[in-house]
C-alpha cells in the first residue's frame, strides 16, 4: 500500500488524528486482509496483532465521535470488549449477533468501517455523527433496519436464540453472539441454550463471546465476584465442553487495582501481548465450536475501557457528554489514529469475510425454502362439535412432512393442547427414542419447559427466514411473549421479506375452570390489542374447527407479520363454512346469525369460541322479548380499526386492509351493540371506536376455581340472563 499523505474522504467528520503508532512502517503498511485473503491466517505475525489492535482502536474512537455527537448513547459495553469484536472480524467472521442493545453504536461503527452503511447513504464520520439516533438512521437499538444487522437488539437475554436458530439453519457457518455479564443473569439465557443443546448436540456453530466487564447499567454486575476459575466452572457445569477466558489483568504492567482492568493503559508492547492473546483465544473458541463442541469465549476487561469514564459510569453519556467536554475530548485525543490508519483500517474491513456485512452475512438474502403446495383442508358440517385445535394440528403436520426446516414449539403441552396429533407426525425431539412418547433425536416438536425458549427458538427461527410455529397456553404464554414481540417489531422494520412468525394459544380461561386464577389469565389478549395497532400484527379468534383452518392457511401465506391464533382444546359446535371465515379474514367479523324480524336491532359482537354458548343461550329469550338480534363473531379485530389507528404504512410490508364504513355498518350497525368476550375486553376497542349506537362490554373480571366453564363464567357475569338485562338496557 503506497503511504497515505492525504485525509482519506470517509474520515471527514474526524476531529482528531494522530501519529503513526511505533512500527508502523514494519506492520502497517501493508493490509493482511484482502480480495484472496479475507481471513487472517498467521497470528504469530507481528502485522496480526498489530492490525487488528488498529481495528480495535478505530472502533472505540468512532464509539465517541458518534455518541458524543450527541451526547447520547452507550460506549462503555462495547468498548470493553473491543479486542474480541475485531479478532472476530479479522480471522472472517461477520455473522455476529449481540443480546445487548447498548452495543449499538459498536455494531454501528463496524458496518460503518466495511462499508456496509453505505447502502443507507452513510458514506462518511459526519453522516455517522448525523444519522445517529436519528429517525430513518441508526437507530438507539439494533434492528433489521440497518444493513448488515442480523437480528434486533434491546431486551437482554434473547440474544442466543437467534444466534442458535442461525446456527441450525446455517450448519457450516459460525454465529457469534455478544452476552453482557449483566445480561448473564436473565433468567433463561444459559437453559435456553442447555435445551438446544441436548436437543440439537450437533449444532455447536454458535458462540457466546461473553463480555465480562464487572459492571452492568448502574453498578457491578452480579458475577463481579466470581474469580476465573468460578466464572470457568459456571460455564463447564452448564454443560459447556470448552470454555476460552482471556484475562487483562494477566498483561497489565501499568499497577492497576482491581481484578478487571483497562488493556488501554497498558505499554504499547502489552496492548499487542494482550490483543494477540485474544485473537488465538478467538481462534481456539471458533475451531472448538466448529468441531462440534459447545463452547463459550469470555473477554475479562473493565468496563469503559479505552473512553470517556471507566465501570458502569461509562455506560451512557449524559447531557455534558458533548464533543466539548473535557472527558469526551481526551478520550478521542487518546484514541487518535493517523489517516493512513484509518486507510488501513478500512481495507481490513471491507475484505474480512469476503466483503461487506451487508453483501455477505446469512440474512441479506431470502432464505430457500421448500413450497407447500396446497394444504388441504377438512370441511365439517355445521353443527358438529369438533375440536378447532386438532383440527389445525393436521394441517401442521403436513406442513412440517412437506418442510423439514419447519419446527413447532411447545412447552411439553400439545397433547393437552388438543394437538397431540403434531407429536404423532413430527415427532418430539429428544435424545431418548420412546414411541410410547413419540419421542426421536431427529423429531420437528421443540418441547423445553420454558416459554422463553419455545418463543425464542420458533420467532428466531422465522426471523432467520424459516418456517416455525409456537404452541402455548393462553395464560403461560405471556412469558414467551417478549422474545415474539422484538421479532415481530423487527419484522416491521425489516429490509427483506420472511415467513410471519405464527403462534396457536389454546386453553383459554374458561377451560380452566378446575385449576383457578393461576390458569386464568387471559391479560395477554389485552397485551395483543396493544400490539394491534403496531401494523404488522393480528390476533385471530376463530369460532370453530372450520374456521380455525382457513386462519392457519392465511397466516403460512403471510410475510414479515405476527400472528396469533387463539382457539379451545374442547369440542365446541362447528359454525362458520370456509368461506365466511376466508370473508371475515378481510373484513374483520363474519355474522353467524341473524333474526328475522323485530323492534330493534341487538348487535352481540363476540370474541372467542366457548363464550359463544352463552350468547346463543340467550338468543331465544331477547327473542321472546321481540328484538332482533344479530350474533356477530370477531375473528380478525385489527381489521376493524380505522386505518389511521394503525401504523401500518411504516411497516416494510405494510397491509393496509381495513373494513370500510359500509362493511362495519352491515356487521355491527343496529340500535345497541354488546361485546361479550371470556377474554380481555381491550381486544373489543376497534368496534367501540366506530360505532355510534348505545354499547357496552361484558367481559373477563377474574378466574376462580369452578366446576364448569358456565359456573365461570357465571362467576364473571358472563350468563345468558345477565346479556339479556345489559341488551335490554340499551335498548331503553
Amino acid at each position: 500500500m503506497t503511504a497515505v499523505t492525504s485525509i482519506p474522504s470517509f474520515c471527514e467528520g474526524i476531529q482528531y488524528f494522530g501519529k503513526d503508532w511505533p512500527d508502523w512502517e514494519r506492520c502497517g503498511q501493508t493490509p493482511l486482509l484482502n480480495a484472496q485473503q479475507s481471513a487472517l491466517l498467521d497470528l504469530d505475525a507481528p502485522e496480526a496483532a498489530y492490525q487488528t489492535l488498529l481495528y480495535a482502536d478505530a472502533l472505540r474512537y468512532l464509539i465517541l465521535q458518534m455518541t458524543g455527537s450527541k451526547a447520547s448513547g452507550h460506549p462503555g459495553g462495547f468498548a470493553s470488549q473491543a479486542e474480541a469484536y475485531a479478532a472476530l472480524v479479522m480471522l472472517g467472521h461477520k455473522n455476529i449477533i449481540t443480546e445487548v442493545g447498548h452495543h449499538a453504536p459498536g455494531f454501528y461503527a463496524a458496518l460503518f468501517l466495511d462499508r456496509s452503511l453505505e447502502k443507507m447513504g452513510i458514506y462518511t464520520v459526519q453522516d455517522l455523527r448525523d444519522r445517529f439516533r436519528e429517525k430513518h438512521g441508526l437507530l438507539g437499538h439494533l434492528s433489521g433496519y440497518i444493513p448488515g444487522i442480523l437480528a434486533p437488539a434491546g431486551p437482554l437475554g434473547q440474544g442466543q436464540h437467534f444466534a442458535m436458530a442461525a446456527a441450525w439453519l446455517h450448519r457450516q457457518t459460525l454465529f457469534p453472539f455478544t452476552l453482557g455479564d449483566g445480561g448473564l443473569g436473565e433468567p433463561y439465557v444459559m437453559s435456553s441454550m442447555a435445551h438446544f443443546h441436548t436437543a440439537f448436540p450437533e449444532v455447536t456453530n454458535f458462540l457466546p463471546v461473553l463480555v465480562w466487564n464487572g459492571f452492568s447499567q448502574e453498578h457491578h454486575s452480579m458475577v463481579s465476584t466470581k474469580n476465573n476459575e468460578a466464572m470457568m466452572a459456571y460455564w463447564h457445569g452448564n454443560g459447556f465442553q470448552e470454555v476460552v477466558l482471556v484475562d487483562a489483568k494477566d498483561f497489565d504492567d501499568s499497577g492497576q487495582e482491581g481484578d478487571y482492568v483497562d488493556s488501554t493503559l497498558f505499554s504499547f508492547g502489552q496492548r499487542l501481548a494482550f490483543m494477540q492473546a485474544v485473537l488465538k483465544g478467538v481462534q481456539e473458541a471458533v475451531r472448538s465450536a466448529l468441531s462440534g463442541k459447545l463452547t463459550v469465549f469470555i473477554l475479562k476487561q473493565l468496563k469503559g475501557a479505552g473512553v470517556h469514564a471507566k465501570g458502569a459510569k461509562s455506560h451512557n453519556l449524559y447531557a455534558q457528554h458533548t464533543l466539548d467536554n473535557p472527558d469526551i475530548v481526551n478520550a478521542l485525543k487518546a484514541r487518535a489514529l493517523s489517516p493512513a490508519a484509518w486507510e488501513l483500517v478500512r481495507q481490513n474491513c471491507v475484505a474480512a469475510a469476503g466483503g461487506p456485512a451487508a453483501e455477505v452475512v446469512v440474512t441479506e438474502q431470502v432464505l430457500d425454502l421448500p413450497p407447500l403446495g396446497e394444504i388441504a383442508l377438512e370441511a365439517y358440517e355445521l353443527g358438529e362439535n369438533k375440536v378447532a385445535t386438532t383440527a389445525m394440528g393436521r394441517m401442521v403436520a403436513a406442513v412440517g412432512q412437506r418442510d423439514r426446516h419447519y419446527l413447532v414449539t411447545n412447552a411439553d403441552g400439545n397433547e393437552a393442547s388438543g394437538i397431540g396429533n403434531i407429536n404423532q407426525a413430527l415427532k418430539i425431539i429428544h435424545p431418548t427414542t420412546d414411541p410410547l412418547y413419540n419421542q426421536v433425536p431427529n423429531g420437528q416438536v421443540y418441547e423445553p419447559l420454558s416459554e422463553d425458549a419455545c418463543a425464542g427458538l420458533a420467532a428466531g427461527l422465522c426471523l432467520m427466514g424459516s418456517r416455525s410455529l409456537w404452541c402455548s397456553y393462553e395464560s403461560f404464554a405471556i412469558n414467551g411473549l417478549p422474545i415474539w414481540q422484538t421479532v415481530t417489531q423487527a419484522m416491521a422494520e425489516l429490509r427483506r421479506p420472511t415467513p410471519s412468525t405464527v403462534t396457536l394459544f389454546t386453553a383459554g380461561a374458561l377451560e380452566q375452570g378446575r385449576n383457578g386464577w393461576t390458569h386464568q389469565r387471559p391479560e395477554i389478549e389485552a397485551y395483543y390489542a396493544a400490539l394491534l395497532r403496531n401494523g404488522n400484527v393480528f390476533a385471530l379468534f376463530p369460532p370453530d374447527a372450520n374456521s380455525i383452518q382457513v386462519c392457519y392457511r392465511w397466516a403460512l401465506s403471510t410475510q414479515n407479520k405476527g400472528i396469533a391464533i387463539f382457539a379451545s382444546k374442547t369440542p365446541l359446535p362447528v359454525r362458520t363454512t370456509f368461506a365466511q371465515t376466508e370473508q371475515a379474514l378481510d373484513e374483520g367479523a363474519v355474522t353467524l346469525y341473524e333474526s328475522a324480524t323485530g323492534k330493534g336491532t341487538v348487535v352481540l359482537a363476540v370474541v372467542g369460541d366457548m363464550i359463544l354458548q352463552p350468547v346463543y343461550s340467550a338468543l331465544p329469550q331477547l327473542e321472546e322479548l321481540g328484538y332482533r338480534v344479530r350474533i356477530v363473531s370477531v375473528i380478525n379485530p385489527r381489521r376493524l380499526y380505522r386505518p389511521s389507528d394503525v401504523a401500518w404504512h411504516t411497516c416494510a410490508e405494510p397491509d393496509g386492509g381495513f373494513a370500510d364504513e359500509t362493511t362495519f355498518q352491515r356487521l355491527f350497525g343496529g340500535d345497541a351493540l354488546l361485546g361479550v368476550t371470556g377474554g380481555a375486553a381491550a381486544l373489543l376497542e376497534p368496534i367501540l371506536l366506530r360505532a355510534t349506537c348505545p354499547r357496552d362490554v361484558l367481559a373477563w373480571q377474574r378466574g376462580e376455581t369452578t366446576a364448569s366453564p358456565a359456573e365461570l363464567m357465571a362467576h364473571n357475569g358472563l350468563t345468558p340472563e345477565a346479556i339479556c338485562d345489559r341488551a335490554r338496557s340499551l335498548l331503553k
